[in-house]
C-alpha cells in the first residue's frame, strides 16, 4: 500500500503515514460527534481514551515494523489501535443514552458496563505496547498515564462494586484469550482487530458466566441466550481442538472421526444442556417451534436456502474457471468476490423488514456453521477438509495471511452485528425514531451497499486516488450516492422507518463512514458497520 510520509511525532522514531493520520482524523470526528451528543463524564473518558490511543498506536506500528511485537500480527496493515479502541466505549455510551431515554435503568447500567469494559481492554493493549517498547517512550507514557488515571478515577466513582468486578473479570478473560488465541493463530489479526474481536468475545463469555450463575433471578430473552451460548461454545470448541491436535495428526481418518464424535459430545453434552438451563425449555424443540412459527418464516427460510445454494454455485463456477485457466495462481476478480455481498444484501433486507427475530436466530446459526466449516478446513478434517481448502483458496486476499480464512465470517458479522446489538428492551417505546430507525440497516448500508459499490466502481473507473491509499475518490463518491439511494428505497419499502427530517445527520454519518472505508487498512467488513451503527444510534 502506497503511503505518504509526514514529519515524525516527538519520540515516535517512525514517520507518520498520511493515510493513518486521515484515518485518525475520521475517528476523532466520530468520537467528538458522540461526545457532543452525549456530553457527560463518560463521553469525556472516551475522548481521553482516543487521545492516548492515537499516541500509542504509533508505538504498535513501530513494533510491527521492527518485528518486536509479542505475537505475530497481520503485516499488510497498520496496528489499527485507535479505530478499534473506541468502538466498545462509544457503543456503550449510545446504548446508555437510548436506554435512558426509554426509561430502562437495567440496560442503561449495562451500557455503562460495556463502555467501561471497552476502555479497560483498550488501556491494557496500550500498556502492553508501552511495556515492550525500547527505549521507553516517556512522553507517550505520561499521556497514556494521565488519560488512564482520569478514566479509572471516573469509573471508580461511577460503577458499583459488582460492576467493577464484572469489568475486571472481562479484562482477565481478555488477557488469557490474547495469550491463547494470538499464539495459536499467528498473522490472523492486527493489534486493533485482536482488541475488537477478542474484547467482544471476552465480554460475551463473562456475560454468559454471569447469567448462568444468576439464572434464577434473571429471566432474559431466549434469543440473547442462544447467541451467547453458540458464540462462546464455538470459540471454546476451537480452543479445545487446537490444543488436542498439537499432539496428533488432524488429517487422518481416525482423527476426523474423533473430531466429529467430540463435536457431537460437546454439542449434545455441553452446549444444549447449558442453553436448556438458561431458557428453561428444550433447546431443539424451542428452535424448531421458533423457525416454523408462521407461514412468513417458512417462506423466508425457503428463500434463504435458495440464496445459499446460489452462493455455493458461485464458488463452484469460479473454481471451474480456475481449473480451465492456464494460470495456477488464478484468483477470483473483485467483482466475483462482491457477488457474495449482493447475496447477503438480498438475504438481510427481507429479514429486517418482515421478521427481525427470525433473522437474528438464522444469522446465529449461519455463524456457527461458518465457524464449524472453517474448523474442518483448518484441521483438514475428512471428508471435506481438503475440498474446502481448494474451493476457498480462490477467494483469498492479502487480509487472509494467517492460517484461518476469516473474511466471509467478518462479512456475516458485519451484517449481523447491527441486528444483534440493538437493545430490544429499549426500542419498545419507539425510542429508535429518526436516524436511529436505520440502525438495523447499518450493515446493509456500510458493507452490503457502500463497500461493494466503492470496490467495484473504484477498481473499474477510479482514477483520482485518496492520498496515501489505493482507494479512489470516484469509488467513495459512488458509495455515498448508492447508500443515499438505498435509504430512499428503505423508506419506500419499510413502513416502520420514519426519519423525522434527520437527513443531515444521516448524510454526515454515511459520508464519515465512507471516508473511513477509504483510509482504514483494518477489516472493513467488521469496522464500518459498527461505526455507522454508533453514529445512527446517537
Amino acid at each position: 500500500m502506497t503511503r505518504e510520509c509526514a514529519p515524525p511525532t516527538p519520540g515516535s522514531g517512525a514517520p507518520l503515514s498520511g493515510s493513518v493520520l486521515a484515518e485518525a482524523a475520521v475517528v476523532f470526528v466520530v468520537v467528538l460527534s458522540i461526545h457532543a451528543a452525549v456530553w457527560d463524564r463518560y463521553s469525556w473518558c472516551a475522548v481521553a481514551l482516543a487521545v492516548q490511543a492515537f499516541y500509542v498506536q504509533y508505538k504498535w506500528d513501530r513494533l510491527l515494523q521492527q518485528g518486536s511485537a509479542v505475537f505475530q500480527f497481520r503485516m499488510s496493515a497498520n496496528s489499527g489501535l485507535l479505530p478499534a479502541s473506541v468502538v466498545m466505549p462509544l457503543l456503550g455510551l449510545v446504548m446508555k443514552e437510548r436506554c435512558q431515554a426509554a426509561g430502562n435503568p437495567y440496560f442503561e447500567r449495562f451500557g455503562i458496563v460495556v463502555a467501561a469494559t471497552g476502555m479497560a481492554v483498550a488501556l491494557f493493549s496500550s500498556v502492553l505496547a508501552l511495556g515492550i517498547t525500547r527505549p521507553v517512550p516517556t512522553n507517550t507514557c505520561v499521556i497514556s498515564g494521565l488519560a488512564g488515571g482520569v478514566i479509572i478515577y471516573i469509573m471508580k466513582h461511577s460503577l458499583s462494586v459488582g460492576e467493577v468486578i464484572e469489568v475486571l473479570e472481562a479484562l482477565l478473560i481478555f488477557v488469557y484469550l490474547n495469550m491463547i488465541l494470538l499464539y495459536l493463530l499467528p498473522r490472523c489479526f492486527t493489534p486493533g482487530e485482536a482488541l475488537l474481536v477478542l474484547g467482544g468475545i471476552s465480554f460475551m463469555l463473562n456475560q454468559l458466566i454471569k447469567r448462568s450463575l444468576t439464572v434464577v433471578e434473571s429471566q432474559g430473552d431466549p434469543l440473547d441466550f442462544f447467541l451467547l451460548v453458540v458464540v462462546v461454545g464455538m470459540v471454546l470448541m476451537g480452543i479445545f481442538f487446537s490444543t488436542l491436535f498439537v499432539f496428533m495428526d488432524s488429517g487422518t481418518w481416525a482423527s476426523s472421526i474423533f473430531f466429529h464424535l467430540m463435536t457431537c459430545v460437546l454439542g449434545l453434552g455441553v452446549v444444549l444442556p447449558w442453553l436448556h438451563r438458561l431458557i428453561r425449555r428444550n433447546p431443539l424443540l424451542w428452535l424448531f417451534q421458533f423457525l416454523f412459527q408462521t407461514e412468513t418464516r417458512v417462506y423466508l427460510l425457503v428463500y434463504w436456502c435458495l440464496l445459499a445454494t446460489a452462493a455455493c454455485l458461485v464458488v463452484l463456477y469460479q473454481n471451474a474457471k480456475r481449473s480451465s485457466s492456464e494460470s495456477k495462481k488464478h484468483q477470483a476478480p473483485t467483482i466475483a468476490r462482491k457477488y457474495f455481498h449482493f447475496i447477503v444484501v438480498a438475504t438481510y433486507i427481507p429479514g429486517i423488514i418482515l421478521d427481525r427475530p427470525l433473522l437474528y436466530v438464522a444469522a446465529t446459526v449461519c455463524l456457527a456453521v461458518f465457524i464449524f466449516l472453517e474448523y474442518v478446513r483448518y484441521f483438514r478434517i475428512k471428508p471435506l477438509g481438503h475440498t474446502l481448502r481448494s474451493l476457498l483458496s480462490l477467494f483469498l486476499d492479502e487480509r487472509d495471511s494467517g492460517p484461518l480464512i476469516l473474511t466471509h465470517i467478518y462479512l456475516l458479522l458485519g451484517m449481523s452485528l447491527p441486528i444483534w446489538l440493538v437493545p430490544r428492551p429499549c426500542t419498545q417505546k419507539g425510542s429508535l425514531g429518526g436516524a436511529r430507525a436505520l440502525v438495523p440497516y447499518a450493515g446493509v448500508l456500510a458493507v452490503g451497499v457502500g463497500d461493494t459499490v466503492a470496490s467495484i466502481f473504484g477498481s473499474t473507473m477510479g482514477e483520482i486516488r485518496w492520498p496515501g491509499t489505493k482507494k479512489t475518490f470516484e469509488g467513495t463518491m459512488t458509495s455515498i450516492f448508492a447508500q443515499i439511494i438505498s435509504v430512499a428505497l428503505i423508506l419506500i419499502f419499510d413502513s416502520g422507518v420514519d426519519l423525522n427530517y434527520s437527513y443531515a445527520w444521516i448524510l454526515g454519518s454515511i459520508s464519515t463512514v465512507s471516508l473511513l472505508e477509504a483510509y482504514t487498512t483494518q477489516i472493513d467488513n467488521l469496522l464500518l458497520p459498527l461505526y455507522l451503527l454508533i453514529l445512527l444510534m446517537a
